[in-house]
């Protein structure tokens, strides 16, 4: 078993973000491409942004601190601490409104079985 603590990891990879060139820092912190399930802990310091891209399977984006703005074509999702966002699928963006920590949860779908 693994135990993270995702405030400290959080805090710490926000300070990493404020000093970046890019404004972003992030670590997996369980799964990995060699998995279905991927969690990743992203920092964004405020006004950066993860531009518009593919849903790669289900996922889901849980605020631990700041604000963020998902936006998928026209609709947009405003998230807060504690809120977790249903990522649409096809293409879609996260805005930092304030320095924030994300924690992006991905499960793709198993290959087909081979016989």
């Amino acid at each position: 078993m693994q135990k993270v603590s995702l405030i400290a990891l959080g805090r710490h990879h926000l300070n990493q973000a404020k000093r970046a060139s890019s404004g972003r820092s992030a670590e997996t912190v369980f799964g990995g491409h060699e998995h279905h399930l991927r969690q990743t802990l992203i920092a964004l310091r405020s006004g950066e942004s993860l531009s518009e891209h593919e849903n790669p399977g289900e996922a889901t984006v849980q605020v631990l601190l700041g604000r963020v703005l998902l936006r998928a074509g026209s609709a947009e999702w405003n998230g807060s601490p504690g809120d977790l966002l249903t990522v649409p699928d096809g293409r879609h963006a996260l805005d930092a409104v304030e320095d924030s920590v994300i924690l992006l949860t991905v499960a793709t779908p198993a290959p087909p079985a081979s016989d």
